[in-house]
């Protein structure tokens, strides 16, 4: 296999909870289920060359890149992206950024990975805001959240941005055929909702997508969209209240079940469909939420994520290189660089 063909991830190895030894481990996983992937581990020299010498992967596609610190969870973005130059985090997207990666994959600081991804990989031209946006669980499959944490104060224009890179996102990487597109609101109507969703409404119907209407938040879980469109603000809260709702609902059933002997036998009957059902609606499966609309992918995983986690978001790379979305969304959204003066032809 040629080099050109390789599809090159920068990862993380020193970010999240379980770093390096997850993150190392399910970079090895990857490497050994996907031939045509090369991928790049920044971080602490030391500790990953000890992880690697009891694992086997294919060296050649397989490469260190030393760095001497890591950006914490709980230390300010902007100021952890000036000060650590030298940071895991910084050196992998200056790898995209300089095109010696095509992604980059972190378990790290979300702040420290939405600031890297503005200001060191950087927008394609013509993108006003680069969302987040993150696979949740439904009853009839994935549903694309955007923006989930980006953009707390967004434009009616950004959110119709957020529509189309969605919809291209479903449709090539999660493979849903014309996503149904929909707006948050607190009712289904078109004339509810605050001035934002209100001025969005008649543009998004406008758009060459499948936008299907507003959408209530007790309708996302049921499946009701493949794509839901809303600023950040709104975005972070709907999915955290997603994730508290279903850490509470897993717990009681599992006491429910623990309760006596009689429910402790029913649980063993009801087991394996049990673990099927809650399968479905694992997050890990999903890989990270991606940060769209960059030069390069960056693709931000859970802070608790384990090696399945890491392997599916280094996984999402492939696809979204192979599948050339960045192209598309040039192509399909007619990207015009508004940071530029237009040039104008002087008669004469």
């Amino acid at each position: 296999m040629e080099d050109s063909k390789l599809v090159r991830v920068a990862v993380d190895a020193m970010g999240g909870d379980y770093a390096p030894s997850e993150i190392v481990k399910g970079a090895v996983n990857a490497l050994l289920h996907n031939a045509q992937l090369d991928v790049t581990l920044a971080g602490d020299e030391k500790q990953m060359e000890e992880l690697l010498k009891n694992m086997d992967y294919p060296t050649q596609r397989l490469h260190l890149l030393p760095t001497t610190q890591v950006i914490e969870m709980a230390e300010p973005p902007v100021a952890a992206i000036m000060r650590k130059k030298d940071s895991s985090i910084v050196q992998g997207m200056k790898l995209v950024r300089k095109g010696e990666c095509d992604a980059f994959v972190t378990a790290g600081s979300t702040g420290a990975t939405l600031v890297g991804g503005q200001t060191i990989v950087g927008r394609l031209k013509g993108i006003e805001r680069a969302p987040l946006a993150p696979l949740l669980p439904t009853a009839k499959g994935p549903v694309l959240l955007i923006d989930c944490g980006a953009n707390v104060d967004a434009r009616a224009s950004q959110l119709v941005q957020f529509a189309q890179m969605g919809s291209i996102y479903m449709e090539n990487i999660v493979g849903v055929k014309n996503p149904r597109v929909t707006l948050f609101n607190i009712g289904a109507e078109e004339e509810k909702g605050n001035a934002l969703v209100k001025e969005t409404y008649p543009l998004l119907k406008e758009l060459d997508i499948n936008f299907t209407g507003n959408i209530e938040a007790r309708d996302i879980p049921a499946g009701g969209a493949d794509v839901v469109v809303c600023d950040a603000f709104t975005g972070n809260a709907i999915l955290k209240m997603y994730e508290g709702v279903a850490s509470v609902l897993l717990s009681e059933i599992k006491g429910a079940m623990l309760s006596s002997a009689v429910s402790k036998l029913g649980a063993l009957l009801v087991k394996p469909s049990l673990k099927k059902t809650l399968r479905k609606f694992s997050v890990s499966s999903y890989g990270g939420a991606p940060l769209l609309g960059l030069t390069g992918l960056v693709v931000k995983t859970h802070g608790n994520a384990k090696a399945i986690e890491v392997e599916n978001s280094i996984a999402q790379c492939i696809a979204f290189t192979n599948a050339k979305v960045n192209e598309q969304f040039r192509d399909k959204m007619h990207l015009v660089d508004h940071t530029k003066p237009v040039e104008t032809r002087q008669n004469g």
